[in-house]
């Protein structure tokens, strides 16, 4: 048995990017995220899982309550992952981060970043 907790297709706006004019402005992300549960888990409550709430105030903190932009969305990613890592009833964590108006040589298709992570297991 596999439990998955997600929050699909959050979209916000935040100041984060490559380019120091991305810093001056606002523009759109869209984050899609996963959490993948210990399978031994005996869940009978909200205590006993993660809260899909839980998910998106980590996606929050990270992108909107950082007091410095980030150039790369591979770090703003790697940030989540730290932060979820700690809850030690997540197994794995998949995240996309989608930059709908990112700076393109010309219109057309969703730049995008995905992270897998996955606990290592102890032997």
């Amino acid at each position: 048995m596999t439990i998955t907790v997600g929050l699909d297709s959050y979209r916000f706006h935040a100041t984060h990017g490559y380019f120091d004019e991305e810093h001056h402005r606002t523009q759109p992300f869209v984050v899609s995220i996963k959490a993948r549960l210990e399978k031994t888990l005996n869940i009978k409550s909200l205590h006993d899982s993660v809260d899909y709430g839980f998910l998106q105030k980590v996606v929050d903190d990270v992108f909107l309550n950082n007091n410095k932009p980030q150039r790369l969305l591979e770090h703003l990613a790697s940030q989540i992952v730290s932060i979820l890592a700690k809850e030690e009833m997540i197994e794995a964590v998949w995240i996309r981060i989608e930059k709908p108006e990112a700076p393109l040589p010309h219109e057309g298709g969703v730049p995008y970043i995905e992270l897998e992570w996955e606990r290592e297991t102890q032997i």
